[in-house]
């Protein structure tokens, strides 16, 4: 039914993080995302056999706000499907955080509040 796409982390240097998983780890990175209007920037790399970290910073992070948080993020294969799970999700008393959107670099995807407070990112 669904598949991890990507795992999302903060850091507070986004060029040296992504040099680190590049040069030790063989990551491929993507252009860089950058949503000015949030403070928000990110790298999407990609690696042997097609496992997805995204490298995530923000104005004002720092160790007591975002790092050490991550989200991760499952293939459903349609928009259709992120909807749907989305709704459901939400009738079953989860908090959507984000979405269903469309975003800046292209994504269809939702976010909600998960088990623990964690963020689960449903995505095409």
């Amino acid at each position: 039914m669904a598949k991890i796409h990507h795992i999302g982390l903060y850091v507070t240097d986004l060029e040296a993080a992504r040099d680190f998983f590049q040069k030790y780890f063989g990551a491929e990175a993507g252009e860089m995302y950058e949503n000015p209007r949030k403070g928000f920037r990110s790298y999407l790399l990609t690696f042997p056999e097609d496992s997805r970290l995204e490298l995530m910073t923000r104005e004002g992070v720092d160790s007591n706000k975002a790092l050490g948080q991550c989200h991760i993020s499952f293939s459903v294969g349609s928009k259709e499907a992120v909807d749907a799970l989305t709704e459901r999700l939400r009738h079953d008393g989860y908090e959507v955080f984000d979405g269903p959107r469309t975003t800046g670099d292209g994504y269809y995807e939702s976010s909600i509040i998960g088990i623990d407070g964690n963020i689960i990112e449903i995505t095409i």
